[in-house]
């Protein structure tokens, strides 16, 4: 049996610049495993064998939050050749947790700035 086509959802996010984005992602199938993939710009990410389309679409996006993706969710959208549109419920993929050196730069400033200016002063 080829691969094919089993679902298409809507995956939409932040790009690792933060920039807003809204792609089609195909769930396929061979044999007994599914596999989701996305093509955005230059990226191409692609699940490993899942037992589902979710979790080959969890897969997908725990990837993609490995290359700094965030705010992640996804929405069935055709179903076999069934366009389903806005029918269904957005699933979430929470961002996974950051250590606080992952902060960056502007809020380690802030936070020095802060500091300067609520010390007291030992005289």
């Amino acid at each position: 049996m080829a691969n094919e086509v089993r679902e298409k959802h809507l995956l939409a996010g932040l790009d690792e610049r933060a920039r807003g984005f809204t792609r089609m992602v195909s769930v396929e199938q061979q044999a007994e495993t599914f596999r989701a993939s996305l093509q955005y710009e230059t990226l191409l990410a692609v699940s490993a064998d899942a037992d589902s389309p979710a979790a080959a679409l969890a897969d997908l996006a725990r990837r993609l939050h490995e290359q700094g993706y965030t705010q992640l969710r996804s929405r069935l959208t055709f179903a076999g050749g069934t366009y389903l549109g806005s029918q269904q419920q957005w699933v979430e993929y929470a961002d996974p947790e950051r250590p606080p050196e992952a902060e960056g730069e502007f809020f380690r400033l802030m936070r020095r700035i802060w500091w300067m200016f609520t010390r007291r002063s030992v005289d």
